[in-house]
């Protein structure tokens, strides 16, 4: 019985990574840059975790990809398209931050030979938070689960560095914390192309996993980097800077305040969350998914400002 039972799950299974591996696009944005698009959704086995926007930059000489999706089949499914894209070899695999949408896909890329890059915090948050990670999106992704492998990047970044494609540099910028505690943007200075990483939302609501008042103050620091385009975390694959970042201004910037207003009037935490940001609903994907825990995360902070 079991065995008739298995024989159809495999197959099954194995058609969906087929159709997986036909239906993943990646896109080229600009000349040797290429932008996957995720979709606005929660991360689950039906969509194979599919729902982070991932990038990759080709050089003379080599590939840099970034991030590598949210399992090993999206990962291979990469890995797939890109090769029908160049022959030459991928060097890089640069990981935005510690979120499993962002890195589950890792392992699709170890047998590739890149170097895994990342923020300075990332092996300790992978370290942290990763054991975590495997244990609590079993129940939305069941088996494909047991194939994730949690690889810590070999070359981390302080501060900033800049990695060589072969004529084609790419500067990759360490930054406090903020959507979370290990966020890494990438700039192709060819292009002009940013890859943003978590650091921006476009059409899904913000996250906020760090800091509210560090993502507000690096919204506005990030508006100095001299790009034409950006590729963010989520949302439309590609999109004008710095433009891009007024709408998640927007919305930090209503959630601090409102929330600063409850905190000043003596309003409670389960007050606070149920009205705070809330204007900005409309504007947003999955705001009930996401707000009421930002706003949480946000009154805890802010709470202990001084008066």
């Amino acid at each position: 019985m079991l065995q008739r039972t298995i024989g159809p799950l495999v197959f099954a299974l194995a058609a969906l990574f087929a159709s997986l591996a036909q239906a993943f696009d990646l896109t080229e944005i600009a000349p040797g840059v290429f932008a996957h698009q995720g979709q606005t959704a929660l991360m689950s086995r039906d969509n194979f975790g599919d729902i982070a926007n991932l990038g990759a930059i080709v050089g003379e000489t080599a590939i840099a990809v970034i991030d590598t999706g949210g399992s090993r089949a999206e990962g291979e499914a990469f890995v797939a398209a890109l090769q029908q894209r160049s022959a030459k070899p991928i060097r890089y695999i640069v990981n935005t931050h510690v979120h499993p949408d962002h890195i589950f896909g890792n392992i699709a890329f170890r047998g590739t030979g890149a170097v895994f890059v990342g923020h300075k915090n990332l092996p300790r948050a992978l370290a942290v938070r990763g054991p975590h990670y495997l244990a609590s999106f079993r129940e939305t992704m069941g088996a494909l689960v047991d194939e994730v492998v949690l690889i810590p990047p070999s070359l981390t970044v302080e501060s900033e560095t800049t990695l060589d494609l072969g004529g084609r540099k790419i500067v990759l910028k360490a930054w406090r914390t903020a959507h979370s505690d290990a966020d890494l943007t990438v700039l192709d200075l060819q292009s002009g192309t940013l890859f943003a990483g978590d650091l921006l939302f476009l059409r899904h609501v913000p996250i906020v996993d760090g800091s509210l008042l560090g993502f507000l103050a690096v919204v506005d620091e990030l508006r100095a980097i001299p790009a034409v385009r950006v590729v963010p975390g989520h949302g439309p694959a590609v999109a004008p800077w710095p433009q891009a970042l007024d709408a998640q201004k927007a919305y930090l910037d209503h959630l601090t305040r409102d929330l600063r207003a409850d905190i000043a009037k003596g309003a409670t935490l389960a007050e606070s969350v149920k009205t705070a940001g809330r204007r900005e609903e409309p504007n947003w994907l999955l705001f009930e998914d996401y707000h009421t825990r930002n706003a949480t995360a946000g009154f805890a902070e802010l709470e202990w400002e001084a008066p």
